[in-house]
């Protein structure tokens, strides 16, 4: 079925009608602080914790769904933090229009859309193309931080970037299921509370590693497009 798409009238929230023209993150946010990206904000309890443990950061906190957008503008609304903007968009159409090379001071992927059928996993979105894209768009010495409910979608990252050029890992194993002053977001906090895991991996984008080094990744179209009017539940 369809929904109907409330509009968003949140000052923290970005139409992509600014992707007409590059957008000018610094105007958007009124300083010149470092850019962080959320890829899959849901209903924002991470980026707002994310926010207040940062300040000094500008977060960029994606979704494709617009009540979680619509939810996610509202708790930043009521928190007072400046340091937050909300777009509607899909991961990959970002990338490829709305942010520059080496702009990213971190990015964080929690819980993304495991797609557990064999037969969908194609459309899992962190795959190795994906990652060699991210890559590109990480400063030096970046983050990427992803977590995963499901462990042969950790797995599957792990052994995907583990040799990928142009990152580091900074964990001791492939991944861990405890990182220290990581937020939990309140989908991973229901798993936890059931005796469930979750799996963080974390690496950094190798300093030592120039960007023109790095392969040159496919351009990949998302498999969902960019909703304006509707959207499936």
């Amino acid at each position: 079925m369809t929904q109907r798409v409330i509009p968003i009238l949140s000052p923290n929230f970005i139409n992509d009608s600014v992707f007409e023209n590059p957008p000018d993150w610094a105007g958007i946010f009124r300083n010149s602080n470092p850019l962080a990206l959320e890829i899959g904000c849901g209903t924002g309890h991470f980026i707002l914790q994310r926010a207040r443990m940062q300040p000094e950061i500008n977060f960029i906190a994606i979704d494709i769904y617009n009540k979680g957008c619509l939810k996610t503008c509202a708790k930043i609304d009521l928190s007072g933090l400046d340091n937050i903007r909300v777009l509607r968009v899909e991961a990959r159409w970002l990338l490829a229009r709305g942010l520059q090379p080496e702009s990213l001071s971190a990015v964080y992927i929690n819980c993304p859309d495991p797609w557990p059928k064999k037969r969908h996993r194609q459309r899992r979105l962190v795959n190795r193309n994906f990652l060699a894209t991210l890559a590109h768009y990480l400063k030096p010495g970046g983050d990427l931080y992803f977590s995963t409910d499901f462990d042969d979608y950790a797995e599957d990252v792990a052994g995907q970037i583990h040799d990928l050029a142009g990152y580091r890992n900074m964990l001791a194993t492939a991944w861990t299921t405890a990182l220290t002053g990581y937020p939990v977001s309140k989908y991973m906090q229901r798993f936890l509370d059931r005796g469930q895991k979750i799996y963080f991996i974390h690496y950094q984008r190798d300093m030592a590693v120039s960007r023109h080094n790095l392969p040159i990744p496919e351009v990949q179209r998302g498999f969902r497009i960019r909703w304006q009017m509707a959207e499936n539940d």
